[in-house]
């Protein structure tokens, strides 16, 4: 039974490793929970003439995400950069806060947004007006902010590495049965050969993932920034459970569904930052149609159909099966609600010419993000200071209640 690599280990403690190992087999791997009825984990190991996937497999993909962050980090330095200036990614000027060690002490160690009665306490504390204060802090929380050029490069990032998934998926999976006919996932499952490109394809996106989860404190920060973390570990879990239950066939056709309308919203942000504004418009509208049709007509169609139905011509359900299915129910009910967002900002463009907020975007801070005047937050509109196109709102953050309310967390890759 596979539960993970054995490791050595002294006379002392070798009683201790055998009852957590025994736990585990009990709890954690026990085949009824990850295989279909009649089939144990003695069944799926490797042979001559075939491999199975192993839980221990998935460990592989640590050391990758380090590898991926290091490769980020030279991207974003020599790729992205210099493609920023090519492209005419401009900032904006900003206010430097004049130097006031005790406004800087309260921001770095209690609050960078004070309430009313704390500005005046530093207002008489520092000997300055309120509304200067209130200038300091607002001068002070905009150079935090992450520059255009920041965002233009995490979104280059993002792009590449979800276009190259896509084609690498597509280049995987053109020439399998189960891509044109589905019921060939379950032909013969769950003894189903792991072939060496579904083996890198999972390992490659599972790394990936856990490099976002690592570099989110890095990153630029966004109003969903718990959200964003929930998603990287759902999306972690939900890869690394298909591919124990060895569901790899069908989890490569969701892996792909997902990355194909990714890239084009990646790509459609950049060019929103490089002011590219027509074009923007245009990736955005391809975006919301490949959107529409992988999401609501594909995946329920084909995936979850066949999960489903399919699945159920060759085993009894178990476990696994309603574990499955469930969260694949769960990510179409997302899938649906998106689209409903996705669809009232293509209406307002083409009834009205414009769209006030972009009801999908991950919110943003951005310069023009909301002022503390008195204590109360007096919020900018964009559209009356600039028209910025499509994605506007997607990348300049402007913050509102229904974007709190609508938060999209990035479940483009989630199984």
């Amino acid at each position: 039974m596979y539960v993970g690599v054995r490791i050595p280990s002294v006379e002392v403690t070798s009683a201790a490793s055998g009852r957590m190992s025994s736990v585990l087999d009990k709890w954690l791997w026990h085949h009824e929970y990850w295989l279909p009825p009649g089939i144990t984990w003695k069944e799926m190991e490797d042979s001559e003439h075939a491999r199975y996937p192993r839980p221990r497999d998935l460990a592989i993909a640590i050391p990758y995400a380090f590898v991926f962050i290091a490769v980020r980090f030279l991207f974003e330095r020599f790729i992205a950069l210099p493609l920023s200036k090519h492209m005419g990614v401009r900032e904006k000027s900003r206010k430097i806060a004049p130097s006031q060690p005790t406004l800087e002490k309260v921001y770095a160690t209690q609050n960078t947004c004070p309430k009313k009665s704390d500005l005046l306490a530093l207002s008489k504390q520092c000997d300055i007006p309120v509304q200067q204060v209130t200038a300091w802090f607002r001068h002070r929380r905009n150079q935090d902010r992450p520059s255009i050029t920041q965002k233009f490069c995490e979104a280059s990032w993002r792009f590449a590495f979800y276009l190259l998934a896509f084609v690498a998926g597509l280049c995987v999976l053109l020439d399998k049965p189960w891509f044109w006919d589905q019921k060939e996932c379950w032909k013969g499952y769950p003894q189903q050969m792991l072939l060496p490109s579904h083996y890198w394809y999972y390992m490659i996106e599972l790394a990936f993932y856990w490099s976002l989860l690592l570099r989110v404190s890095l990153d630029v920060k966004r109003k969903d920034f718990k959200e964003q973390i929930i998603h990287h570990i759902a999306t972690i879990f939900l890869i690394g459970f298909s591919y124990c239950a060895n569901y790899i066939r069908v989890g490569t056709l969701v892996m792909l569904v997902h990355d194909a309308s990714d890239y084009i919203m990646e790509c459609a942000k950049m060019l929103n930052y490089a002011g590219w504004r027509r074009s923007c418009d245009v990736l955005f509208v391809a975006f919301s149609v490949v959107f529409l049709i992988t999401r609501l007509i594909i995946f329920p169609n084909v995936v979850i159909y066949t999960t489903f139905y399919h699945s159920m011509e060759v085993f009894r359900p178990f476990f696994g099966y309603y574990f499955f299915n469930v969260l694949l129910m769960i990510l179409q009910l997302l899938h649906i609600f998106w689209a409903y967002l996705i669809l009232r900002m293509v209406a307002k463009f083409v009834f009205v010419g414009k769209i006030d907020k972009d009801e999908r975007s991950d919110d943003e801070e951005s310069d023009e993000a909301e002022e503390v005047e008195d204590g109360r937050m007096e919020s900018k509109s964009a559209s009356s200071t600039n028209h910025n196109g499509v994605l506007n709102k997607m990348t300049n953050g402007m913050r509102s209640k229904s974007n709190e309310r609508n938060k999209l967390p990035k479940a483009s890759s989630s199984l």
